[in-house]
Formats: C-alpha cells, structure tokens, sequence
C-alpha cells in the first residue's frame, strides 16, 4: 500500500524499534497463553445452523489499494486438450479479501505461516458504523464506538478479532471501493490509532478487520494502525463481505488465511459460523 511519501514512511518506520512492541507483545503473550491448554483435552461439542460467506470473489478487475490488478490467470492447460483444467496465478498478496500478517508491517513478526490455527477460529465482534460512515467516508472507528459497543454487549471475548462493518462492502466491483478524489488520495473508513491503542490496552483481541481496502483509514499517509496493530504478532483482515448479515456478538470467525511459507499475507476465505 503506497502513496506519495509512503515507500519513506515505511523505510524510516523499520529503522527502529515500534515502541508498541513491548506492551503489545506482552498482551498478546498472556492471552496467548490463556488461549493454550496445558495438555490433551477433549474438545467440546459445537454445532451451528448457518454459515455467512465474508469473502469477496476475487477476479483481476476487483479493486486494490494501488490501483492496479492483482491478479493475473493464464491458461495452462484445458479439459479438451490436455485432459484436465488448470491455471498459472500471478497474485499480490494483499489483494481482494485478504489477511494481514504480523510481518507485513513489522521486523519480526509471523508470517502468514507461521500464525497459530488456534488464533484462526475465533470470537467475532462486529462494531457498526455505518450510519457515520453515510455521511462521512473518512469516518473511523474511535474507542467511544468500542465502549458502546461493550455496554451493549459487554466486555469484548478473549482472542476476538474486532471487526468494523462501515457498509463499504457494498461498493466492492465499483471505483466507489477506493473512492480516489482528483489528486489520487482515497477516502474510506478504518480504525483510528486510538481505537487500535485502546483494543491492545483493554482487551486481548488478536484480529482486526475491515470491510475496506486498509486497516487504516483511506487518508492515511502513515499506517499509523497497522503500525501498532500488527508488530505484536495480532493479525488483520482487509476487503471483509457481507459484514450486514452478521449480529453484533455471538458469531465464530474462520479466518481461512494461507499457509505459504513467509508470505506476508493473502487471499482466504474467510467465514463466519453462527447457532
């Protein structure tokens, strides 16, 4: 993701030390903990009557956050001709619905790989801004949004992933999606970096996401979420559908990431299971 002064941002960034590290870490190692038995446990029984698709389909016309396509499919062989169907993906990690690994903004953190399956079924939290979202699409998710949202529903699960439903999905397929005024800059909602400080200070959620292209609103010039966000091994989830058929509380995320070696993210399909 790079605008104008972004490909600066992010060399100045990696020069030192996020000083969210420490504090973010240490959070995410004691819910971490929390979320590993200490032995061999018999599971509990589970059952769910729906399944809500959160993935867009992906195809090389969906909209990125640099503008151009990021996927690419060649024919390599076809049913009449070679017996069988198959094709050659050319593919931007960050494209379409997709994960945010920890490393795609820090020095150190996972790869895609390397993030724990158990850290990929987890509590949703759906936070609503779709009403401020209408009339603004610089609108962004605050902590007074978050505390609403926990006296309503009440403290946010252990290892949720937070997820902010601003209605942006609804434009996916269309140039709405980036929303680029004339000199190039996109407007769309995100989560604020207090917001993102507030999640890694009060809770031990380990997923954010977005119905949007960005973690960060389409604004920023400096990724200051992602910044904090993801250095301390927490994962995001960008391009998110169908947020709107989802409650607020009491939905299981299957974050369907991919499992390739130092990827730095990528398209999954990601689901939501629901009693």
């Amino acid at each position: 993701m790079c605008v104008p002064g972004c490909r600066e941002t992010v060399m100045n960034r990696l020069s030192r030390r996020n000083f969210f590290r420490g504090a973010g870490a240490a959070a995410l190692a004691g819910a971490a903990g929390a979320m590993a038995p200490a032995g061999p446990v018999r599971a509990e029984p589970a059952s769910f009557t729906k399944v809500v698709d959160m993935t867009h389909t992906l195809h090389p016309d969906f909209p990125t956050y640099f503008g151009k396509p990021g996927l690419g499919l060649d024919t390599m062989a076809r049913l009449g001709d070679d017996g069988f169907n198959m094709n050659r993906w050319s593919l931007v990690e960050h494209t379409g619905t997709h994960m945010d690994a920890p490393i795609h903004f820090s020095e150190d953190g996972r790869t895609a790989d390397e993030v724990p399956i158990e850290h990929l079924v987890v509590p949703l939290v759906v936070v609503d801004i779709r009403e401020k979202a209408d009339s603004n699409p610089d609108a962004q998710v605050t902590p007074d949004d978050l505390k609403a949202w926990v006296a309503d529903h009440g403290p946010i699960p252990d290892g949720a992933c937070v997820a902010m439903n601003s209605g942006w999905g609804r434009f996916a397929d269309s140039e709405k999606f980036r929303n680029a005024d004339d000199e190039g800059t996109m407007h769309f909602p995100g989560f604020h970096i207090e917001a993102t400080q507030y999640l890694l200070e009060e809770t031990s959620a380990l997923g954010m996401a977005v119905d949007t292209l960005s973690l960060d609103f389409g604004r920023s010039k400096d990724f200051a979420t992602h910044y904090a966000w993801l250095p301390t091994n927490r994962w995001g989830i960008e391009c998110l559908a169908n947020l709107d058929q989802l409650p607020a509380k009491g939905a299981t995320l299957i974050a369907g990431g991919p499992k390739i070696a130092g990827a730095t993210g990528g398209p999954g399909r990601m689901m939501a299971l629901m009693s």
